[in-house]
């Protein structure tokens, strides 16, 4: 009997010998094996709280001058928390009490709440974007104060009861205020898969990373009695753009005018100032509603809808083309102010017979009558006595056929052909030098014109003129994109196409400033089917006041079906938009800006 006893004390002493040599060869592996010790860590921590990752309030975007054109506000996602459901009479509370409160539907949520979707699931979310005002209202009524009878304070703690399995998650949501307003420019917040806010389109998608600021990961324990505050989360940086509120406004209203009263399917305005490539106004039509953002995939589906034309879509500007053209010829000195051209109507370029808008002659000219009559047979020949290589070489440093580089998400770059590319053949310098087989978007168009308006030097169009984060304000430094041509060219190209709407007395002329412009009229191209009779793209492109220019404008109509012609639908709109500029940016009539030097 005392042997049995030794033998199973000996037995026992050896289990506990070893289970103690386990336990500590496990404890020097921990100490050995970070990793291991971690993963411990974790395990331990998951029993004691949870890590919550806290995404900071998105940076705001104001305008040039301070308004605020995005922003946030706090509202609620209405959730449920099954491991809270307990009662038959839950659900009925919970489904009336978000119908009464919120506007849900009574029956799905309570089938909802009833039914959840897995025998694991532990919460759901019902709606999202519940405001404030709404919660606040339902807070309220469930607040117990000294003022309520007893039967109250019992029925108040009863529906608190059977609400415990109602969760109401506060996030900040992105709002703005004029949801219309330059929307094209600054896009919208939207929620990926995971259904975390991110950016599309404009500057909200560009500047996403820098908006969004940097999420924090924190540890909530899950007794609140060992819950401290949370430490401050810094937000994300907020942007100032170059738009001006109020022209922007203006303009849009313009366009949206001049829209309905040629009966254009779409249009463009673009305003910037050429010394700096601050972009002041961009109107794209039509527009989508941006506190609505969800509607924007039933538009796309339609194939219609582009969300910024200025930067996105791309057209065969037509005569407003013949600027680059005339200003390349000019430049590189293969005709001069003197140069003249008999016009036959006609001209055979790589086998492609090119005629004047009109099928007409106009005999002798000189080179700002090539451009005052905009003669496309001139134009072609100009671009012949260039060359093909200097041709598109000058076209290439104009920033046609690739991006402007503006800090816009979308920008599409356009189609230049060139000599070396198979599908090209000789025939496109006749037709490239009055706008017609190549394509461009407007931003692409106003950078390379803008060019004349500020001696020869392109600036890279830009949208943020400034970022605020940490409390600090960085301006942001305009920059030279290319340097196409010289000053003396052009301040000479500027000066013929003054006195080129000058002498036409044009619709586009400005009481109290000298300006220079040009219209385009440009024929639709159909992939494979060549050009659509009695359809064109109305452009104009106009900068002044001459001696300082300030501004450039850029126009496009597609499809106006009051005319097809650019002179008459496009170039009329062009004073009304630099009569607001010039109220609103405050620049003064020339005699008295003259007359202050």
């Amino acid at each position: 009997m005392n042997q049995d006893y030794s033998s199973r004390y000996i037995l026992l002493g050896t289990f506990f010998t070893v289970l103690a040599a386990l336990i500590l060869g496990q404890h020097v592996s921990l100490l050995l094996d970070p990793q291991r010790g971690e993963i411990l860590e974790e395990v331990r921590a998951s029993h004691l709280g949870s890590v919550w990752t806290i995404h900071p309030p998105r940076g705001l975007i104001f305008d040039r001058k301070g308004q605020l054109l995005a922003g946030n506000e706090m509202v609620y996602e209405v959730g449920v928390d099954y491991r809270a459901i307990d009662d038959a009479n839950d659900a009925h509370t919970i489904a009336l009490t978000s119908n009464v409160y919120f506007g849900l539907d009574y029956y799905k949520v309570k089938v909802t709440v009833e039914n959840p979707p897995h025998p694991q699931q532990v919460y759901l979310p019902l709606a999202k974007g519940i405001e404030k005002e709404k919660v606040d209202h339902l807070q309220n009524f469930l607040e117990i104060t000294d003022a309520d009878s007893r039967v109250e304070r019992t029925e108040k703690a009863r529906l608190a009861a059977h609400l415990r399995g109602l969760i109401l998650q506060p996030y900040m949501k992105r709002v703005y205020p004029e949801p219309l307003l330059a929307s094209n420019v600054l896009g919208f917040v939207g929620y990926n898969q995971q259904a975390l806010p991110l950016g599309y389109f404009g500057v909200e998608a560009r500047y996403n990373e820098m908006l969004a600021g940097t999420p924090v990961k924190l540890w909530v324990p899950n007794d609140p009695r060992m819950v401290q505050d949370f430490p401050p989360i810094p937000e994300g940086a907020s942007l100032i753009l170059t738009i001006d509120r109020e022209l922007q406004a203006a303009v849009e209203k313009i366009l949206e005018e001049n829209i309905h009263k040629t009966k254009s399917e779409t249009g463009v305005i673009i305003v910037l100032d050429p010394k700096t490539g601050e972009v002041w106004a961009m109107a794209s039509y039509p527009r989508l509603d941006i506190s609505r953002y969800w509607d924007y995939e039933a538009l796309s589906e339609k194939g219609q809808f582009v969300f910024n034309r200025a930067i996105s879509a791309m057209y065969e500007p037509g005569s407003v083309f013949k600027v680059l053209t005339m200003a390349s010829a000019f430049d590189k000195g293969v005709v001069t102010e003197d140069t003249t051209y008999l016009d036959k109507g006609a001209i055979e370029v790589g086998g492609l017979v090119i005629y004047n808008w009109d099928r007409a002659g106009h005999g002798k000219q000189t080179m700002q009558g090539c451009m005052q009559l905009s003669l496309n047979v001139c134009l072609a020949w100009v671009a012949t006595q260039l060359g093909a290589a200097d041709f598109y070489t000058y076209l290439q440093a104009f920033g046609i056929g690739h991006t402007t580089g503006i800090d816009l998400d979308g920008e599409r770059a356009g189609i230049l052909k060139l000599p070396e590319d198979q599908l090209w053949s000789e025939s496109e310098i006749g037709t490239n030098s009055f706008g017609q087989g190549v394509s461009a978007t407007p931003i692409q168009m106003a950078a390379a014109i803008s060019a004349l308006a500020n001696d020869g030097k392109i600036m890279r169009p830009h949208i943020v003129r400034g970022i605020i984060k940490d409390g600090e304000q960085f301006m942001i430094t305009p920059s030279v994109s290319s340097i196409p041509i010289s000053a003396k060219t052009a301040h000479t190209l500027t000066e013929m196409l003054a006195r080129s709407l000058e002498a036409e007395a044009s619709e586009a002329l400005v009481d109290g400033y000298r300006v220079a412009g040009k219209t385009g009229t440009g024929e639709i191209a159909i992939p494979g089917a060549g050009y659509i009779s009695g359809e064109t793209n109305a452009s104009f492109a106009g900068w002044g006041p001459v001696d300082d220019p300030r501004f450039v404008v850029y126009i496009w109509l597609e499809k106006p079906k009051t005319s097809i012609w650019g002179s008459e639908v496009a170039a009329p709109i062009f004073p009304k938009v630099v009569e607001q500029i010039t109220l609103i940016m405050n620049i003064p009539p020339d005699r008295y800006r003259k007359a202050t030097r």
